[in-house]
């Protein structure tokens, strides 16, 4: 099992910052991916930002720019510094991990709980 735990939510003012945490309870860099996603009410889960094994990044449209993921090997923790926030940022964002068995060739996902982030206009 794989725990992630979220940190670094609240609310905050369009254009101001905010930086997420996510900590691992298993070494990360073993893990293919890590990522974070958000769900805003009424709408479905979608993916924010990732980060390979390889550390190639890949952004949703709507955040690049603004948005930068990153890692931190030793403390086992994924960051997400969010900046000049929008109100459509607002949402529940969640870390994902995902992990390859290359026995099975499957890949297994675990999440955190999430944190909210909500801007206000």
């Amino acid at each position: 099992q794989v725990q992630l735990v979220e940190s670094g939510g609240g609310l905050v003012q369009a254009g101001g910052s905010l930086r997420l945490s996510c900590a691992a309870s298993r070494s990360i860099i073993s893990a293919n991916a890590m990522g974070w996603y958000r769900q805003a009410p009424g709408k479905q889960r979608e993916l924010v930002a990732a980060i390979t094994s390889g550390d190639n990044t890949n952004y949703a449209d709507s955040v690049k720019g603004r948005f930068t993921i990153s890692r931190d090997n030793v403390k086992n923790t994924v960051y997400l510094q969010m900046n000049s926030l929008k109100p459509e940022d607002t949402a529940v964002y969640y870390c994902n991990a995902k992990y390859y068995n290359s026995y099975n060739a499957r890949s297994y996902d675990y999440w955190g709980q999430g944190t909210q982030v909500t801007v206000s206009s």
